[in-house]
């Protein structure tokens, strides 16, 4: 029975982030609207009558620096240079600057047109018409007044910028300045559409838009949110399985994107989880069965100590002695089994200091010679000095286990060596090796998993975890290990520690 779900799922949180997203879309569109439509236009013309009076009066400065005259007025009024008009004319008819949708009145100091254009339908500043420069200079019949305010206002502040508006509702905009070393004002104009009318048109139909995108937008979020969240929901779905302990389950992997990258790691993760499992339950199986073992026989003995051996002293001593023995054997079981657990789970951290490998090899090779001369054994020594980082303390730990592991495999010639190599980067690499039978070639991918023997391992003495601890012990380390067998001729276990905390990798 499925619980009811408390709160927003990710579907719902998805719609709600997407219709959010687009009611701030819609906001901000209607602002721009309403707020920026109509000073944005105005800039935007504002612009491009400045570049053209900028060209204008660019012109008129050029000739007063080059002391060139512009224009002189005789008996008859006001008369144009014709060498200079013509190069104005020159600059029009090339459409270097372009005045066919504006107007461009240019006086001088006695508030008189020196020449005009006229290209806008309904100017405020001069009587409705169309001229082009050299026509009507001096004249000023068709001026305004609001044109000869204009020109004043120039000579005066040196600058203009103003937007006209007639009583019909006609808007213009005009900007205006001084050229020539102050002697003429120029000025330039253009009509104004009614932005703010277009606004008006768009706030009307703006409730329909919303209406219809907010449709569209739960649409397209129901639609969008389910794509997104169903490999989600394949996850929790599976997830759910193997919290229930079914570890076969399998995500789909679709395309290649973040969602497929978290599906295969999730599988990857069951598969890890069912073959941890798995070695749990044989670790849980053997140990149980080398536990009931000794049991049985402390059990055994202890219960003929009781009824049958009576005074024997002898024969109490001897199932005494197996008593203990089996005592001793099943205390390190449990000692190893606990070990394992620390190292492995990451209780027990490696306290790393800086020592000398080969010393330490030296330590523990000596505790060796004496079950080497009872056995006839020979322990051959190869040791370099080789500074290391590392836990004392765990590297003991892991010498005694592959010692230990030579020792139970040791070949006819009782020959197994220790050597320590050093490296040119740094460290050093350290060898077990033995003259025994050898680890078959599909033994060896598995030699250090719990409880994993080989070598025709059974009835060996040992609890089976020794290489495992040692592989925990290298895990937490980072250092690279690995094994090297050759059948009928020997093994060599190794491994390479680093004397810098930065150089090591959790490699196996």
């Amino acid at each position: 029975m499925k619980k009811k779900r408390a709160g927003f799922g990710m579907r719902e949180k998805l719609m709600l982030a997407m219709c959010g997203i687009s009611f701030l879309v819609l906001g901000v569109l209607r602002f721009a609207t309403t707020s920026l439509l109509q000073p944005t236009y105005n800039h935007f013309i504002y612009e491009s009558l400045e570049q053209r009076l900028d060209a204008f009066t660019a012109l008129f400065d050029e000739a007063y620096q080059n002391g060139q005259e512009i224009s002189r007025r005789d008996l008859f009024g006001l008369q144009l240079n014709t060498e200079f008009w013509s190069g104005v004319n020159q600059v029009l008819s090339d459409g270097e600057i372009q005045v066919s949708d504006c107007c461009v009145d240019i006086s001088d100091t006695t508030l008189r047109s020196v020449n005009y254009v006229e290209n806008v339908q309904l100017c405020l500043l001069h009587e409705n018409s169309s001229s082009r420069f050299g026509a009507s200079a001096g004249s000023t019949e068709r001026d305004t007044a609001a044109i000869i305010e204009l020109r004043q206002e120039v000579f005066e502040k040196g600058e203009l910028y103003r937007i006209c508006e007639s009583p019909s509702g006609v808007r213009q905009m005009v900007v205006g300045r001084l050229a020539a070393g102050g002697g003429y004002a120029i000025i330039v104009s253009t009509g104004l559409a009614r932005i703010d009318e277009a606004g008006v048109v768009m706030n009307m139909l703006q409730p329909t838009m919303i209406l219809v995108l907010f449709i569209i937008s739960v649409a397209v979020s129901w639609m969008l949110s389910s794509w997104l969240s169903q490999p989600l929901v394949r996850l929790s779905v599976a997830a759910r399985k193997v919290a229930q302990g079914d570890y076969d389950v399998h995500v789909e992997e679709q395309g290649d994107d973040e969602m497929t990258l978290l599906a295969r790691e999730f599988n990857h993760m069951a598969q890890e989880v069912k073959q941890s499992s798995q070695l749990q339950r044989e670790l849980l199986a053997n140990v149980s069965h080398d536990l009931r073992t000794p049991l049985t026989l402390i059990k055994g003995y202890a219960e003929t100590l009781r009824d049958i051996t009576g005074e024997d002293k002898t024969k109490r001593d001897e199932q005494l002695n197996i008593i203990m023995d089996e005592a001793d054997r099943l205390s390190g079981l449990v000692n190893s089994v606990m070990e394992y657990t620390k190292v492995s789970s990451g209780t027990e951290k490696p306290e790393k200091v800086r020592f000398d490998m080969s010393q330490l090899c030296e330590e523990v090779a000596e505790r060796y010679e004496a079950v080497c001369a009872k056995n006839g054994w020979e322990l051959h020594l190869e040791l370099e000095p080789a500074q290391v980082y590392a836990d004392p303390a765990m590297m003991e730990r892991v010498l005694h286990n592959l010692l230990g592991n030579a020792t139970h495999h040791i070949g006819q010639d009782g020959y197994f060596a220790l050597r320590t190599i050093p490296l040119k980067e740094g460290g050093c690499r350290v060898e077990v090796e033995d003259h025994g039978p050898g680890i078959r070639k599909e033994d060896l991918t598995h030699i250090f998993e719990r409880y994993y023997r080989s070598r025709s391992d059974s009835g060996k003495v040992g609890t089976g975890l020794g290489l495992s601890i040692t592989k925990a012990i290298f895990q937490s380390h980072g250092f690279r290990f690995g094994v090297e067998s050759t059948l009928g001729k020997g093994t060599i276990f190794w491994f390479v520690m680093t004397d810098q905390p930065e150089q090591e990798k959790g490699r196996g």
